[in-house]
């Protein structure tokens, strides 16, 4: 069979992920416990939702498909993530009760970065942060919904993180150097993602995990990652691997569109269940244990 070249990012992450294979360890195990502690808040899980723009009502229903996930969230006491979006939708999220992370884009309109991020502050988000990976785009400086997009420079993102009290996070890291980066300026979480393959070529999150988690080692700065989480099974990896925690991502879809939130809890428990089986059958009572000795890589 002729070899074909593989561009998409996606497909080549989903490779990559089912590269990686789980070992048992049942002797001694115990029930796992799941929780898992994120800037002095505990939640019930590690598997966080990710950060969605422009869902709206699905099948005619009041809220939108934003509300219902974060409702979810709220209902799963898990950390709930939102994307672009302007302040009147952020306060209808707010109004969920979903402890959240308001992502912001960066916009050319400087002054529309600081005011979102001002108003997701006062509006009770539990962090917020940046969406770095939509600086460009093919043809130069990316456009999203009309919206002109511009160069962050250190200063820029240092600015953000010392104009609030609140976690900053920044989305989009793909490479050490650039978490190291992000540690310097006084990020406190990263979101490892290639944005569902917006590079060609992107290495998969879960293959850099142990590089950043390595030169991470001492400094205080939350790993996240995401791109293709489906399954209990993928979080467990993306944890031994040195995350801290996952974000599931369009896998969600489905089960957002057809039940709402009770499609989304439905889905998100699921996917919990997985992650505690699992953890049971690898030896690890919490979320925190668990490291890489009990994977094993395949050809990939």
């Amino acid at each position: 069979m002729a070899y074909s070249r593989i561009s998409d990012a996606n497909e080549i992450t989903a490779r990559y992920m089912d590269s990686i294979l789980i070992k048992e360890s049942l002797i001694d195990s115990v029930v796992t416990d799941t929780s898992t502690e994120l800037f002095g808040e505990t939640f019930a899980s590690p598997v966080m939702t990710p950060a969605f723009s422009h869902l709206m009502q699905f099948k005619g229903r009041e809220l939108t498909g934003l509300e219902e996930y974060s409702l979810a969230a709220k209902n799963m006491n898990i950390l709930n993530f939102v994307g672009m979006m302007e302040n009147d939708l952020f306060q209808k999220i707010a109004n969920t009760g979903a402890k959240t992370v308001r992502i912001v884009k960066p916009y050319a309109d400087n002054g529309k970065v600081r005011d979102q991020m001002q108003f997701a502050e006062e509006a009770g988000a539990f962090g917020i942060g940046m969406d770095i990976d939509h600086i460009f785009g093919n043809e130069g400086l990316d456009v999203v919904i009309g919206e002109k997009m511009a160069v962050q420079t250190s200063d820029m993102i240092r600015s953000y993180i010392e104009s609030t009290k609140l976690p900053f996070f920044i989305k989009g890291v793909l490479s050490a150097e650039e978490a190291v980066k992000c540690a310097d300026l006084g990020a406190k979480a990263i979101i490892v993602s290639h944005h569902h393959g917006r590079l060609p070529y992107a290495v998969p999150p879960m293959m850099v995990l142990p590089e950043i988690k390595e030169a991470l080692e001492g400094r205080d700065v939350k790993i996240i990652v995401d791109c293709g989480i489906s399954s209990g099974a993928d979080v467990y990896k993306c944890l031994a691997l040195g995350a801290d925690a996952a974000a599931v991502g369009r896998s969600m879809l489905p089960s957002l569109e057809e039940g709402g939130i009770e499609g989304m809890t439905k889905f998100l428990t699921g996917i919990h269940n997985e992650l505690r089986f699992i953890m049971s059958c690898t030896g690890f009572a919490h979320v925190r244990d668990i490291d890489g000795r009990f994977l094993v890589k395949t050809a990939f």
